[in-house]
């Protein structure tokens, strides 16, 4: 009669009520210790990975700047090279002209003014620029080394002028 009495027991609704309390706050304890396990294990992950990142950051920002740099110095030097290049060869255009006898004399006559025998040279010569007052009219009669103590006297009242203007 005591096995019924327990099976009887065991059947009531205030052992299964309290069973299922039970089995439902042992699964609630077992749920709230996983998930602050789990939250402190993911915790120290997501720490060790922003370690890990910011180490990568860290370790890899000197050798791209360094390489961001070198690339702008190359495109700097393939920009420079392009311009010696047209350079060399303008200079190789010209070189060719120079070696064409008519190309030469005719620079030659336009830079130090030559003429051919029976030609007439004109020299134009500007109105403006004869204007100008110089102020060595004479030096040619007088020694030379009087017009070095000229200069040296002007420019010595230059300075002086000069540091009466700063003072």
């Amino acid at each position: 009669m005591a096995g019924k009495v327990r099976d009887k027991d065991r059947f009531s609704t205030a052992t299964r009520l309290r069973l299922l309390g039970e089995q439902t706050a042992e699964r609630v304890y077992r749920s709230q210790t996983k998930r602050q396990a789990r939250r402190s294990r993911l915790t120290g992950r997501a720490a060790l990975l922003v370690l890990v990142v910011c180490s990568l950051v860290v370790a890899l920002a000197y050798p791209i700047r360094q390489y961001v740099s070198q690339r702008a110095d190359i495109a700097e030097q393939r920009q420079k090279q392009s311009e010696h290049r047209e350079n060399v060869e303008r200079l190789r255009d010209e070189k060719a002209r120079w070696q064409d006898d008519a190309y030469a004399e005719q620079r030659i006559r336009d830079r130090l003014h030559y003429v051919k025998p029976g030609e007439t040279g004109f020299t134009v010569i500007d109105p403006a620029a004869t204007d100008g007052h110089r102020g060595d009219e004479g030096a040619a009669d007088r020694p030379w080394y009087a017009n070095v103590w000229d200069g040296v006297d002007e420019a010595d009242r230059a300075g002086v002028a000069e540091r009466a203007d700063d003072n």
